[in-house]
């Protein structure tokens, strides 16, 4: 028996490779590769797309036929979107200054998703663990606003800013706080949701002993309870970011000042202007594009625990 496993090693080795796919290949496996690669292709093809189409020519991207792959990897699109030195068209010396869109972003994404991670946390937790009448009734009514459009919920909260804002003394036009504010009213109900099933899942018995060895609530919060719900702090905090990072109506509403246009107003900008560029608004869409993919790389680890498990295993 051991002295023909040479010889079958061997007999192996002569192997091409089609023979080896087709006695690994059956059915399921087929259909399950086929099907992984009709997703993936769906998925993958147009972000390859976009990218690739901001090293495009105009002409390669209004061509008849479709052009997979650019002839060169120009950055004519980008030079458009950053450097001061080359036009925007013949009739205008000026250039779209990006940076600035992006700072405007960031400004008000990162806000936005700190506010939202510590608000949630301290409702999300009373939710969870306190008790007081009306609980539940609080919690499905926070996730029954949700469940309304954006759409719905925009003229009535611009009208009570607007008067806020007259009564206080402050324009609620092309102010960054109160966008910020607009997008905390979208993400803070979801958040709560999210954090307060996660608590759940958390034993009260871990939290109830610190409390026996003398740490306060608040102790208990910082100690004990927020360690266990990283992941599920990490997954809000990286969800209300994304929102507000890829939010298109407030901004339209709220910002007319193109010095404090956000990332999508500027790319609709770009896209509606007379001038036609279309591999300028695929350079800004990929440049838009690539903080949240890379967020997701780099955290997916504390995605994947915040989404499936609960705070203690076993």
């Amino acid at each position: 028996m051991t002295g023909n496993n040479p010889t079958r090693s061997a007999r192996d080795e002569r192997l091409s490779l089609i023979d080896h796919l087709a006695r690994w290949i059956n059915w399921p496996r087929f259909v399950f590769a086929v099907t992984l690669a009709f997703f993936l292709t769906s998925i993958l093809f147009p972000f390859y797309w976009m990218a690739s189409s901001s090293f495009k020519t105009y002409a390669e991207i209004g061509s008849r036929e479709p052009v997979y792959i650019p002839s060169a990897l120009r950055l004519d699109a980008y030079r458009q979107l950053f450097d001061p030195n080359v036009p925007v068209s013949r009739r205008t010396s000026s250039f779209e200054n990006f940076g600035l869109n992006i700072l405007n972003s960031i400004k008000v994404a990162v806000p936005t998703s700190i506010i939202a991670v510590i608000l949630s946390t301290l409702g999300a937790y009373a939710v969870a663990r306190l008790r007081f009448r009306g609980k539940e009734l609080l919690l499905n009514s926070v996730l029954l606003i949700y469940l309304f459009p954006g759409t719905l919920l925009i003229i009535p909260l611009f009208a009570m800013l607007s008067r806020i804002g007259a009564r206080l003394g402050f324009d609620v036009r092309d102010n960054l706080p109160v966008l910020i504010f607009t997008y905390l009213a979208q993400t803070l109900p979801v958040a709560l949701y999210m954090l307060a099933n996660y608590f759940r899942t958390i034993p009260a018995e871990i939290e109830q002993a610190g409390l026996i060895d003398g740490c306060s609530r608040l102790g208990v919060i910082w100690r004990i309870t927020l360690p266990l719900a990283i992941p599920a702090l990490v997954s809000v905090g990286i969800y209300t970011f994304m929102i507000a990072w890829n939010e298109f109506l407030y901004a339209l509403v709220f910002l007319y000042d193109d010095d404090l246009f956000t990332m999508p107003i500027k790319i609709n900008a770009i896209f509606n202007n007379p001038t036609p560029r279309p591999h300028v608004v695929m350079a800004a869409s990929t440049i838009m594009t690539l903080p949240v993919v890379i967020l997701f790389l780099a955290l997916e680890r504390f995605l994947e625990e915040g989404l499936t498990a609960g705070g203690v295993k076993g």
